[in-house]
């Protein structure tokens, strides 16, 4: 299908209608909000049905004494000098890991965005696998890094456990492939040439990035930011594990006050306070990067990688290979390496135990090896619920920018939605585990035998990420594009069958990847919610750590060597699945 002549439909005075008739403005208008009202209906009644019912039921709970509401609970439990203590330290820890996270990742986002070289894919795997281990695992690795006896110890005498280097440079760990694969997703599509033009014009190098790159990048890094805030503001297992008893997040408060002290009215306010904090940074994120959105020239990425050029580049190169090899592979060594370090010496004990229900003492009703393939089949079902509901999401928030005229009141509607579906990422997943199990329990919604439960509790988790990672670039296709294949008499669903998807269909795979990994990692609310006959690795890596033995911990090592391969394999294999390229640009 030929696209030409976009001007045609700015010129036309409204927009295009079927077979290129064209509509008045204020028809376009309502058959707009038609439309992103249809694309909306599903991610509401998604969220409405397995978040907000659930975590508002959790919180009524919380605050309510027999019919009456102890609202003056709250400003009594805020004012408290634990909690602020506690409030404090989650908002600086959470920004200092953001600000840490970028300036570590940008260039590894660079890296994997514009150069080519061999083991590539591999490496885009290698940075991805930490974003789905279990939390309880990477401190255990990290404690064997930093703390006594650990690597640092035995080769220099420091040791960082107990203090908040540790904790920062995990939670880099972890969100390194958040910067890396959203910002890098975007990245590998801008034209370069516009910047090639820049520099002709005399601008140098720095200034030519700075005032062309960096402004079409903007909404990709704030997107990307904004997630690891999210992360690290609710962050849990590392800070419980990494900081002792010196530091605590809303995170490790809410359980702590939820499962060891009983107190669900402190846990309510609690996550009260976490609503209103992700909220008020969500509202500031719609208002502020909205507006540095525009239309952006995308390219083919297998036009833009190019062989590392000059000693800079190769040095850029080494820099980003040497940051993963210490940051990211090092933790990754040490649970390989006591996975295979059984009594008698290296072997595959381990291994061979998680075949056997009763190997692990009692801890599950199956052998442990049967967590392999629930968490496959939750993570797929996970994924597609998440990319069914992120993709409609996605669209509807883009559609604003791409339909003639439109109410500012639905505008504002949408930007509240947007703001709203970042959510998940802010919340307790010990209120949302929580909140499954009182609220879904009853016909017509009855699930807690349902083996549904699980992915969507999952999808939940995914549902931002694929938001997050498909929305830059649905905002950068120029809407002309669209105008004009209407008006040359393309129908809505081809018109995004052939002008849409090309453009988009990378970042889908990306965003497939990214709801893959967290599905497969996601803890926090799934430990709640998995019946013991079914766990998912996680699940199973964390009940056999929370056993006491060498054998309950060597099959933990061994499980989270499985769940590293699983990833690695899955995202090495989504990785390769690329767009047909014989056609040249898109």
């Amino acid at each position: 299908m030929v696209l030409a002549r976009p001007e045609v439909a700015e010129a036309s005075g409204g927009s295009a209608g079927p077979r290129g008739r064209r509509l008045p403005r204020g028809k376009a208008s309502l058959r707009g909000a038609a439309a992103r009202a249809a694309l909306l209906a599903l991610p509401v009644a998604f969220f409405a049905l397995f978040f907000a019912y659930p975590v508002a039921s959790i919180v009524g709970r919380g605050l309510r004494e027999g019919d009456s509401w102890r609202f003056g609970q709250i400003a009594e439990v805020v004012a408290r000098p634990d909690i602020l203590g506690v409030l404090w330290f989650t908002l600086w820890q959470a920004l200092a890991s953001t600000g840490l996270t970028l300036l570590i990742a940008l260039p590894g986002a660079y890296v994997l965005a514009r150069l080519d070289f061999p083991g590539k894919e591999l490496l885009r795997a290698v940075v991805t696998v930490p974003f789905v281990l279990p939390t309880v695992v990477v401190g255990t690795a990290f404690l064997a890094l930093l703390g006594r006896g650990g690597l640092l110890d035995d080769l220099w005498g420091v040791r960082l456990d107990t203090t908040v280097w540790a904790i920062l440079l995990a939670h880099v760990f972890f969100n390194y492939a958040v910067v890396v694969r959203t910002v890098g997703g975007l990245w590998a599509q801008l034209d370069p040439r516009q910047e090639e033009a820049a520099r002709v014009l005399g601008a140098g190098r720095f200034t030519a990035w700075r005032r062309v790159t960096l402004p079409a990048l903007a909404p990709a890094v704030a997107a990307a930011a904004l997630m690891v805030f999210l992360f690290t503001f609710t962050s849990f297992g590392v800070v419980q594990i990494l900081g002792g008893p010196a530091y605590t997040t809303l995170e490790v408060e809410i359980y702590r006050q939820t499962a060891q002290v009983l107190d669900l009215s402190t846990a309510a306010v609690l996550t009260l306070v976490q609503f209103a904090a992700v909220g008020g940074i969500l509202a500031v994120h719609a208002r502020t990067v909205r507006r540095r959105e525009t239309a952006l020239r995308l390219v083919d990425p297998s036009h833009t990688a190019h062989r590392p050029r000059g000693a800079a580049q190769r040095a850029l190169l080494g820099s980003v290979l040497a940051t993963v090899g210490l940051l990211i592979a090092a933790p990754l060594a040490v649970l390989v390496e006591r996975s295979f370090d059984g009594p008698g010496g290296y072997g595959l004990v381990f291994y061979r135990a998680l075949q056997s229900a009763e190997a692990s003492g009692g801890t599950f009703l199956v052998p442990p090896l049967e967590a392999v393939w629930n968490s496959l089949q939750y993570a797929l079902a996970a994924t597609a619920v998440a990319l069914l509901v992120g993709s409609l999401a996605a669209a509807a928030l883009a559609f604003p920018r791409t339909a003639s005229g439109g109410a500012p009141t639905a505008g504002r509607v949408v930007r509240g939605f947007d703001a709203l579906l970042m959510l998940p990422l802010g919340v307790s997943a010990v209120t949302v585990g929580f909140g499954f199990l009182i609220t879904l329990d009853e016909p017509p919604l009855d699930l807690r035998t349902s083996w549904i439960l699980v992915p969507l509790a999952q999808a939940l988790v995914g549902v931002p990420f694929v938001v997050r990672t498909m929305l830059p670039v649905l905002r950068a296709v120029d809407a002309r594009l669209r105008e004009a294949a209407a008006v040359l008499g393309a129908s809505p669903l081809r018109v995004w069958r052939e002008v849409d998807l090309p453009l988009v269909r990378r970042a889908l795979l990306v965003a497939a990847g990214f709801a893959f990994a967290v599905s497969l990692g996601e803890f926090g609310a799934t430990v709640f919610i998995a019946r013991p006959d079914n766990p998912t690795l996680p699940v199973a890596v964390a009940r056999l750590l929370g056993r006491p033995g060498e054998l309950n911990y060597g099959q933990a090592m061994a499980l989270s060597t499985i769940l590293m391969l699983v990833c690695a394999v899955a995202l090495l294999l989504l990785d390769r699945l690329r767009p047909d390229r014989s056609a040249g640009e898109f």
